[in-house]
């Protein structure tokens, strides 16, 4: 059993899932573009005795609209409010750009111990929706750093599925813009060799939003320059949205196609989770 603290304003915002017997873990769960506090992921966290922060992290009270100009400083907030919760190992789990905040959160917070990046991009993107002052033109990026924008690779819109295309794939998009803008791609990389804690990456090569197989690879291939490494959980059906054993599978939204189909999401999610629960620090240590 659970409590579950509903966090409706201020500098922490989402929900706060306590287990009844914590075991010292604390978890902050991300998601991406849909804008959602995924309570379902953070209850199953919690049922392994983790402390579990379902980070909202944009849309809310005082926050930008859109996925434009997001404080880095949020998610340390957030690291903040499980260490007050008492929680001394750190977690950090996202999906999509949910996966790109983790993985930068965690490049300036040496306080997490582990990152699970689902369906990761290697780069910082411009910003998806409006800021705070309401626009979302001229691009900007997606992310700040102590009010400085992170360097970000620009959308090629000449990619861009066609107006009321149904389930519009933006795969090509995101791929095309790789090679138009790739002078741009040194600066707007996130760079994961100054991340120290364990990373997990879990991706579908049928990912239809954007490449995040591909991504994930980039992202080894920079961690093996500088003598590291992560582990690689991938499914060559799966899309972009894996779904781990017992969560509610949900359609992709009528804007954006996911790709995959829902066995193969459904089969990774499972081997994605297995993975965790391997190296998940729940006694003070992965798992032998």
């Amino acid at each position: 059993m659970s409590s579950i603290e509903r966090l409706a304003s201020g500098d922490v915002q989402g929900a706060l899932v306590r287990p009844d017997t914590p075991n010292g873990l604390g978890v902050m769960v991300l998601t991406g573009s849909s804008g959602r506090v995924d309570l379902e992921r953070a209850e199953r966290f919690s049922a392994l005795g983790a402390t579990t922060l379902a980070l909202r992290w944009w849309g809310g009270e005082g926050q930008p609209p859109g996925i434009n100009l997001v404080p880095l400083e949020t998610f340390v907030r957030g690291v903040d409010r499980l260490q007050a919760e008492g929680c001394d190992r750190i977690v950090l789990l996202g999906t999509s750009f949910g996966a790109t905040a983790a993985l930068l959160a965690a490049v300036r917070d040496p306080r997490v111990g582990q990152v699970i990046a689902i369906s990761p991009s290697a780069e910082v993107w411009q910003n998806n929706g409006p800021g705070l002052d309401g626009s979302a033109w001229p691009p900007r990026s997606s992310f700040t750093w102590a009010g400085t924008p992170l360097p970000f690779v620009t959308w090629d819109p000449r990619a861009w599925p066609p107006f009321g295309t149904r389930d519009p794939i933006f795969r090509p998009m995101y791929e095309l813009s790789l090679r138009t803008f790739a002078d741009d791609l040194p600066a707007a990389a996130i760079p994961v060799e100054d991340v120290r804690a364990e990373i997990i990456l879990v991706a579908g090569k049928a990912d239809a939003l954007w490449p995040s197989d591909t991504a994930a690879r980039r992202i080894i291939e920079r961690l093996e320059l500088h003598g590291r490494t992560a582990t690689l959980v991938e499914h060559p059906d799966a899309g972009h949205s894996p779904v781990f054993p017992g969560e509610t599978q949900r359609p992709a939204p009528p804007e954006r196609a996911w790709g995959g189909t829902p066995g193969a999401d459904r089969e990774l999610g499972a081997l994605a989770w297995d993975v965790i629960l391997l190296r998940l620090p729940v006694d003070g240590g992965p798992h032998a």
